[in-house]
């Protein structure tokens, strides 16, 4: 928060100087025709234009300054000696990609969690949510291509593409802490983007944990649509029902991708938000945007990735639906599913749930959460996947 205040600070030195600048110019120059005057005095406006120049380097530096010392903070431990804090940038299939890391014990297992978006990054989010994990696992959170940190990696960014760096980037933890498979948990798009994973190299993984489960891209969509279109009507809310009737119902393409579906999708997380049944409802969004892990540059590349990488990427899933091309597995899979989530109908979870084969599958109900049980149970998250995975340790 403290660079932040300290940037829009110069920020605003710069604007005013500038703003000074212009007045200044305009001054001069009016009085110098008006008087016919040959000559004058130019201090004031030398002044300025240094006020300018210094305001705009020290916000340059100041802006270099934050990214270069955006760090993942300290994990405590009884023996620090084997703990593990970083960011990591690596390198996947060419793209250069942020990881952040951590744990008390390196020696643990890899837990690798997905992010939802596509283009959306939950650094900061995990380790303030999940710290507990960091006891049990090297907690392994993966800023994808096109969000936040690695937004310049998601230039004309595919599905295939995520899914090859996430290949990639398993390998290259099961080498880097000599592990044979490694745990992966993902939310949302994130829980899609595990399936995937498991279906491509199932060798490499001991289990898979989705939550806010997303199964047939385009079938959410239109159900989710639908839904808002029939809250709208029951709250008589015109103004939403003329928006969504404008846009008309998915599937979206081009530039308004976005915000097409924001309108409807926004207005589903409200209405769980005001659920009483649904425990810790509101996200912390200003407390992970202020979070060490992010320079200026990389705040304002989580707004972008969110807006961009989503305008690009979600269209290319419509036609994915997992109960027709996931319908086989071959690692164990459990759904950590929010009773009152509507914007992943539990419905298609379940039909899911009941066509998927796989050495182990389990559905798992958490009942006072929406679309984020992590979130919204964090204790019977942290509970439940602990006994799936490490036998409740």
């Amino acid at each position: 928060m403290v660079k932040v205040l300290i940037f829009f600070g110069l920020s605003l030195v710069s604007v005013v100087s500038f703003i000074s600048l212009l007045f200044r110019i305009i001054f001069v120059a009016a009085r110098h025709f008006k008087a016919g005057a040959n000559r004058f005095n130019p201090s004031r406006l030398r002044t300025n234009i240094i006020i300018l120049s210094v305001s705009i380097i020290l916000c340059i530096l100041f802006v270099v300054f934050t990214q270069i010392t955006a760090h993942t903070p300290f994990v405590k431990s009884k023996d620090n000696s084997n703990s593990i804090y970083e960011l990591r940038k690596i390198e996947l299939n060419g793209r250069k990609e942020w990881i952040s890391i951590r744990g008390t014990d390196k020696d643990n297992p890899i837990l690798l969690f997905l992010a939802g978006g596509p283009g959306g990054s939950q650094m900061a989010a995990v380790r303030h949510t999940l710290s507990k994990l960091e006891k049990h696992f090297v907690v392994v959170n993966w800023d994808q291509p096109g969000s936040a940190k690695s937004y310049n990696a998601g230039k004309n960014i595919s599905v295939e593409n995520y899914i090859d760096d996430g290949y990639e980037l398993t390998k290259y933890l099961c080498d880097e802490f000599n592990q044979e498979k490694i745990y992966l948990v993902g939310e949302s798009w994130g829980s899609a983007l595990g399936i995937f994973l498991a279906d491509k190299a199932p060798e490499l993984y001991h289990c898979v944990i989705g939550t806010g489960q997303m199964v047939a891209f385009l079938e959410t969509e239109l159900i989710d649509y639908e839904f808002a279109m029939e809250i709208a009507e029951n709250k008589n809310d015109t103004g939403k029902l003329q928006k969504l009737k404008e846009n008309g119902p998915p599937p979206y393409y081009g530039k308004n991708v976005t915000w097409k579906s924001a309108e409807y999708l926004q207005y589903l997380s409200d209405y769980m938000m005001r659920n009483p049944k649904i425990h810790n409802s509101g996200y912390n969004t200003l407390r992970d945007l202020f979070s060490e892990e992010y320079g200026i540059i990389d705040k304002i590349n989580y707004f972008r990735g969110i807006v961009t990488t989503f305008n690009h990427v979600y269209p290319q899933l419509y036609e994915t639906d997992l109960r027709i091309n996931y319908a086989k597995l071959g690692v164990p899979i459990y759904f950590f599913i929010g009773r009152h989530d509507i914007n992943a109908p539990t419905s298609l979870v379940e039909d899911y749930f009941e066509t998927l084969t796989a050495p182990h599958k389990e559905l798992v109900w958490f009942e006072n959460s929406g679309h984020s049980p992590w979130i919204n149970e964090t204790d019977k998250f942290i509970d439940e996947l602990l006994r799936v995975t490490l036998g409740g340790r």
